[in-house]
């Protein structure tokens, strides 16, 4: 078996394995509010050391699996704009994580600001979950052979960019733009960068 495969599968493992300790402690949250990595990985049957390895402290991991509750799998995200041209297809997907940053705001700045206080060595072994490079990931899948490797890995990175709760904070805190005004500030912009590639 080729390198390529096994990191693959060693990814979708990783994968399963950050889903699964989500969702256990998604269904501990609503048992008890008062938890332990320790009562995290005895539910989940996964060693203390693995759920270390995926979060380093309770608070990151009740902060990430409240907020997973609120969120649309990549897959339905996907299938929800599957039927529009390309172009919309990903503004909707913009549309759809910035709507969802900006209604629980509170929730997902509380989240950054404990992922911020990580430990650097810590977050360059696991990053966060990434649904919205995956969700754009499917979206561009018709397209993939079709746009130069470099120029879709820079779309990947500055649509991704371009949504969630880091540029809801920019265009709000920075900017100075209220809700309305950072919503069509962001799409405007990724509209520009999609017109010039399709």
């Amino acid at each position: 078996m080729g390198s390529v495969s096994l990191n693959s599968g060693r990814k979708v493992q990783k994968q399963k394995t950050r889903l699964k300790i989500l969702n256990t402690t998604q269904e501990l949250l609503k048992q008890n509010q008062n938890l332990s990595l320790e009562d995290v990985a005895k539910a989940s049957n996964i060693s203390r050391a693995t759920i270390y390895r995926y979060f380093s402290n309770i608070d990151l991991l009740c902060s990430e699996a409240s907020l997973a509750i609120l969120t649309n799998s990549t897959e339905n995200t996907f299938l929800e704009s599957q039927h529009l041209p390309i172009i919309d297809r990903i503004l909707y997907i913009q549309d759809y994580f910035n709507e969802l940053a900006l209604n629980n705001e509170a929730a997902f700045r509380k989240y950054l600001s404990i992922y911020l206080k990580e430990d650097n060595s810590y977050k360059t072994q696991i990053s966060r979950s990434s649904r919205r490079m995956a969700a754009l990931k499917l979206a561009l899948i018709p397209y993939r052979n079709q746009i130069d490797r470099d120029v879709y890995n820079k779309l990947l990175s500055v649509s991704t960019a371009l949504m969630g709760i880091e540029s809801i904070i920019t265009a709000k805190d920075i900017c100075n733009l209220n809700n309305r005004e950072t919503k069509a500030s962001l799409a405007w912009g990724l509209r520009i960068i999609l017109s010039s590639i399709f």
